[in-house]
């Protein structure tokens, strides 16, 4: 049997020093550029364009020519050596327009590389504010109803602190690996978060209906042991069920192109993260306050 509690210290310590980094990174990139996660199209408004190269071109030449030919401040993603992400805040409700002409300028400069479109998208300023709001309702509803879920499965103080820090754990950690990397925050990224809200709380779950079961079968036990025996017993169809995803999440990632690439990640990131909170966060914070309660 695995000792897996022996670590909780570690862990914890680990985790802190992770969620003061994010917490750090915030304040500085707030303080220091007056902006802090990087957020898509969606979200800030303008027209953002996918663009293939014959030929590899760097981001730098690309965005020398835009801002030559009239375009200020133009924000560029690199993938491979063939394909930039160009995102400028200029508004148009004919964003296949904008991109033909975007195509255009960068053409005359690089008459020997052909230019393909393979994605262009606009939104306006005001529909992205108020989709921004809107899916910050989204997250605080799927929050507040997976904590009534908890509340009515557990009938616990100590497990539903336990389930609730672990669920707050795993958002926080997705959001905080976009922050350290200067990811993308984009709809498809809030729709992978919501995913793993989901995914993590079942996990947790499983575990905890484990030890309350335990509890009963190993009455006199210490909960350091039935804690430890319930994620054992649970571990194959804990590690089952994440590898499974992870690889298909992987494979996404991989080869599911610009498209699915945030979201892939968010995901993976999500999985990884919430199996760790299920038996590192969620497990050993229940613990404690069990423990205060007697």
């Amino acid at each position: 049997m695995i000792d897996f509690l022996k670590y909780r210290a570690v862990c914890a310590i680990a985790t802190a020093i992770f969620l003061c980094a994010v917490v750090g990174v915030y304040i500085y990139k707030w303080q220091t550029t007056g902006q802090t996660f990087v957020y898509s199209v969606d979200f800030t408004g303008g027209v953002q364009v996918l663009f293939k190269f014959e030929k590899p071109v760097s981001a730098n030449q690309v965005r020398d020519i835009l801002e030559k030919k009239g375009w200020v401040g133009p924000v560029l993603r690199e993938f491979g050596s063939n394909e930039l992400l160009v995102r400028v805040k200029e508004f148009s409700n004919d964003s296949k327009g904008l991109s033909d002409r975007m195509v255009q300028a960068l053409q005359e400069e690089l008459p020997d590389n052909q230019i393909t479109v393979l994605q262009n998208e606009s939104v306006g300023p005001g529909i992205g504010a108020t989709l921004r709001w809107n899916l910050f309702l989204a997250v605080l509803i799927a929050l507040i109803s997976l904590l009534i879920y908890i509340a009515v499965r557990t009938w616990s103080f100590a497990f539903a602190v336990g389930a609730v820090v672990a669920l707050i754990h795993d958002p926080l950690a997705i959001l905080g690996i976009f922050l350290l990397f200067n990811f993308e925050i984009s709809i498809n990224v809030i729709g992978a978060l919501l995913a793993v809200l989901g995914y993590s709380i079942n996990d947790t779950i499983v575990i905890f209906s484990r030890i309350r079961e335990n509890m009963v079968k190993m009455r006199g036990s210490s909960m350091y042991d039935i804690v430890n025996v319930s994620i054992n017993k649970t571990l194959r169809r804990t590690t089952l069920t994440s590898l499974a995803t992870a690889i298909t999440v992987t494979a996404m990632l991989i080869l599911g192109g610009e498209a699915l690439r945030d979201f892939s990640l968010a995901l993976l990131v999500g999985i990884v993260f919430g199996t760790y909170s299920s038996i590192y966060v969620a497990s050993p914070v229940m613990m404690l306050l069990h423990n205060e309660k007697n």
